[in-house]
């Protein structure tokens, strides 16, 4: 007889004690290494790290090579769950939105937007991180987020990418806290509550877009999605996810608005 004690129950044979242990929810158990773990996903990191596994599938395949292929080939796969996978880095991503992140990142996309400032030199690999570099005041050509926001109410005349509204209206709020934001356990945010270890934490992320006006929209009519600044509007074009760019006038638009930045001189 064979015994399992957690369940303290009998089973007729050792070969029936393991079907017990695979099949039974109290138990996360291996059976290709007769080990036994503590919770759900102390087993998953077993199974991702010392096998050819699959959590998408949850299925276990011979090697490495044998796993690689699956998911390699995940897109053939028309009735299974999708599997965000990049080939070349061999790396599976839990999300599309992760995956297109890392497609657009500098592994596999060259550094050949320059930056608009003058007299800066540097390049980078997208829109939105050129955007996000004039937005964070590091740039030599001392363009920040503010003189950015002014000269794009100005060259987008036809209101591509702003909304009317907001930028007849629009003021920079600066906001800044002191000492008196502590409230005993830490530094409050009195516009989201959110509390910051110190006061220069506070302070940063009262100078951040977090709290500004959301004066940028996506072009496309069925989505319209509102955005503080403009690297973050970039980064929702260029990540395709409501397929903006496959329209060819927001195209132009957006080409000819970018055109006029770049003939800029900060």
């Amino acid at each position: 007889m064979a015994w399992c004690g957690p369940c303290n129950r009998y089973f007729v044979s050792e070969l029936a004690l393991t079907q017990h242990f695979v099949q039974s929810p109290l138990h996360e158990y291996c059976q290709r290494c007769d080990e036994h773990f503590v919770t759900p996903d102390n087993l998953q990191f077993h199974y991702r790290t010392a096998h050819a596994y699959c959590p998408v599938c949850k299925s276990f395949f011979q090697n490495a090579l044998g796993l690689h292929e699956h998911y390699r080939q995940s897109s053939e796969h028309y009735n299974g769950p999708p599997h965000h996978y990049c080939a070349s880095c061999m790396r599976l991503f839990s999300s599309a939105s992760n995956l297109n992140s890392h497609l657009n990142s500098s592994v596999h996309r060259p550094r050949d937007v320059p930056c608009f400032g003058k007299g800066c030199s540097l390049t980078f690999v997208s829109r939105a991180a050129a955007f996000a570099h004039l937005e964070s005041g590091r740039c030599p050509s001392r363009m920040d987020r503010q003189t950015l926001n002014r000269l794009l109410r100005q060259y987008d005349t036809n209101n591509v990418i702003t909304k009317p509204s907001r930028m007849l209206e629009y003021t920079e709020t600066t906001y800044y806290a002191t000492e008196r934001a502590f409230n005993g356990l830490g530094y409050e945010c009195y516009l989201c509550h959110h509390e910051f270890r110190t006061l220069q934490n506070l302070n940063k992320h009262l100078a951040s877009p977090r709290h500004q006006q959301k004066i940028y929209v996506c072009p496309l009519n069925v989505c319209r999605v509102s955005f503080a600044t403009l690297s973050g509007l970039c980064q929702h074009i260029e990540s395709g996810r409501c397929g903006v760019l496959k329209f060819k006038v927001v195209q132009d638009a957006m080409d000819q608005l970018m055109g006029k930045m770049k003939g800029l001189t900060f």
